[in-house]
């Protein structure tokens, strides 16, 4: 067993699976996180196979997370799509957590769009809003990179100046406006979850610079980075966290608002790909 618990033969293994299945070479590999399935009915007549058929793919435990791929055509591109990722907080390792990427990187896909809902912290944003990932912090107390490295799958020290690809990022910004979507700009901060933070806690995380903090996103990012993938990710605002102003927030309202920004995020991620 290698590196991260992500061994070249059994990655190698996931994808004949997938292959077998899928001819085509993904050039775009998504996962659709919180609330963020419907992009999933966006992609053209695709072949669905569910994660249990995967060999090293863990189980989704979270009920707004469906746990299978998609693979067809999204925007005139092909893509793999995972609907439904795993988080920390199931009690996965961050190795489980990002193997699937590893698989996508494998297939061929060599751009990475990831999407999450997460907690807002910057005062003058507003929940629904999307913002673009320019940046995040790793607070997850783990890292995926852990363990033995596999030079096949990429270098033992990663750089990490530029985790988001500013042409990605550049072409977003452009689709936004022409959309007339709102698109904050700004960094994700990864926690493990699954409580939601104290004020505190927001205090501290605002102060490091954090202005939206969720339970995803990083490890995966990592581990794309890792294997020289392009990434773009996008959070929905989907609560305001503001230390002074804290109202108790449920996963109902949530799930709520991540569904009603959904539409916004499925058109601006489909808009990027057209452009691609």
């Amino acid at each position: 067993m290698h590196s991260t618990g992500h061994s070249f033969e059994a990655i190698e293994a996931a994808a004949a699976v997938v292959r077998a299945r899928f001819s085509r070479v993904p050039e775009v590999g998504i996962v659709l996180g919180t609330g963020l399935g419907g992009l999933a009915t966006a992609i053209d007549s695709p072949v669905v196979i569910e994660y249990a058929e995967l060999p090293g793919f863990a189980r989704s435990t979270v009920e707004s997370h469906e746990g299978r791929l998609l693979c067809g055509t999204l925007a005139g591109k092909t893509v793999v799509a995972m609907q439904g990722r795993f988080h920390r907080y199931e009690g996965y390792s961050l190795q489980q957590v990002t193997f699937p990427v590893r698989v996508l990187r494998s297939l061929g896909a060599g751009t990475l769009v990831v999407s999450n809902a997460g907690g807002g912290m910057h005062p003058l944003w507003a929940a629904g809003d999307l913002m673009l990932m320019s940046d995040h912090i790793n607070l997850l107390g783990d890292n995926p990179l852990v363990g033995a490295n596999d030079d096949r799958l990429g270098p033992r020290f990663p750089d990490m100046s530029q985790p988001y690809d500013a042409a990605l990022r550049e072409l977003a910004r452009a689709e936004a406006r022409r959309q007339g979507i709102v698109l904050r700009e700004g960094v994700y901060v990864a926690v493990p979850g699954p409580n939601l933070e104290t004020r505190a806690e927001y205090r501290m995380l605002r102060a490091m610079g954090a202005d939206v903090v969720g339970m995803s996103t990083v490890p995966e990012v990592i581990v794309a980075v890792h294997a020289g993938m392009r990434v773009l990710g996008v959070s929905i605002i989907t609560d305001l966290c503001l230390p002074d102003a804290l109202e108790p927030a449920s996963m109902e309202k949530i799930v709520a608002v991540a569904m009603r920004a959904e539409p916004h995020l499925t058109s601006l991620i489909t808009g990027v790909l057209e452009r691609l």
